[in-house]
């Protein structure tokens, strides 16, 4: 049956702790240090962290105070995030040397079709080996690199020989891999869904492989027939170099939690202004726009409309988020604030990736 694969050849490339590493890069005095780069305070978030950060479990999306605790002499860095689009650009520079599919998933990885490349070179693991060996003569930095038949086992393969490695899956290699896969490491598995199979005595791909769609559709809705289709190799996802943005979308997390009105729309002011100035660099305009309110316990809600007509502007879509603050009273301290346009006019744009800014707490 793994003959029966599409004879496609993709590499899933993923810079190693990529942010970290660019600040351990332009501060030599950080190499070989336990680095966050976020804010470390009460309020702070890990964005990334250092290979010798991981080895205290401080990873990524992580509060800084949980960081801090976890390794006492963690270094917080304040994230650059020009740097990181500058160096982003020599890498993806690489990648079209070899082959114009290219699909960024952020700054720094992307899946690349080589089945056809421009070197004409069959073998997409000696593709990838030239491609990491490039970026490390160019930029100073590692990267793995994941091979297969589709996206998906690409990109879970790239995760095994992590920093700076890379694993092949070849066609006939795919089904036995996939079985002894833990469930954990399935691509779109989270913490939720992996304990909710466990449950159900679904370990490792094998287990998986022996439920019926059916079973799986029932505990999973949609995304059962998805990891139906997954176990077994099956996935039809081109690389797409010119994917369209579904959403625009800006947000602010405060130093201090806000909870007066006159305080709550001043912040919604500045964060209107903002995702007005990305609508325009994008050149489009959205129809459904959505306010996002996160409150001190960390419970988010979202108050959203769909109009008639496509807006960009402030001035034409202001009121509208005026209209959706007042659904209900705001009764909780709030830690973040966030809008967003969907439904977007841009069927012949191409999506550009636009990195959020974030206010990270000062440090003392």
């Amino acid at each position: 049956m793994g003959n029966n694969f599409p004879t496609q050849k993709i590499i899933h490339v993923d810079m190693d702790a990529f942010y970290a590493s660019v600040e351990q890069l332009d501060h030599p005095e950080l190499r070989g240090k336990p680095i966050a780069v976020g804010g470390g305070g009460e309020r702070g978030v890990v964005a990334a962290a250092s290979y010798e950060a991981r080895k205290f479990n401080v990873k990524s999306a992580l509060s800084g105070k949980i960081a801090k605790e976890r390794c006492p002499h963690l270094i917080f860095v304040k994230p650059r995030f020009e740097r990181y689009k500058e160096i982003s650009t020599i890498i993806r520079s690489i990648f079209y040397e070899y082959t114009d599919l290219v699909e960024p998933l952020s700054l720094d990885e992307a899946f690349l079709d080589v089945t056809e490349n421009k070197i004409n070179n069959p073998s997409a693991s000696l593709i990838a080996q030239e491609i990491r060996t490039k970026i490390f003569e160019k930029t100073g930095l590692s990267a793995s690199a994941g091979i297969s038949v589709n996206k998906f086992i690409a990109k879970v393969a790239s995760d095994i020989n992590k920093p700076n490695g890379q694993k092949t899956i070849k066609p006939n290699e795919v089904l036995s891999f996939l079985e002894e896969l833990p469930i954990a490491k399935f691509f779109g598995v989270g913490k939720v869904t992996a304990q909710k199979m466990y449950k159900l005595g679904i370990f490792k791909g094998l287990d998986l492989k022996r439920k019926t769609k059916e079973e799986l559709t029932h505990h999973f809705g949609k995304s059962g027939g998805h990891y139906y289709k997954i176990v077994r190799g099956i996935q039809t996802s081109k690389v797409t170099p010119n994917r369209l943005r579904k959403s625009i979308a800006a947000e602010r997390t405060f130093s201090d939690d806000i909870s007066n009105y006159s305080e709550i729309l001043e912040k919604l002011e500045n964060i209107a202004e903002e995702l007005e100035r990305r609508m325009i660099k994008n050149k489009t305009k959205g129809k459904t726009i959505t306010l996002k309110i996160k409150y001190n316990d960390f419970t988010v809600q979202t108050r959203s409309k769909t109009i008639e007509n496509y807006l960009s502007l402030k001035k034409d879509f202001f009121a509208i988020i005026i209209t959706l603050l007042k659904q209900d009273p705001i009764q909780k301290p709030v830690r973040l604030l966030g809008l967003s346009f969907s439904n977007l006019d841009n069927q012949k744009d191409i999506e550009k990736w636009i990195q959020l800014k974030f206010e990270f707490e000062k440090r003392n």
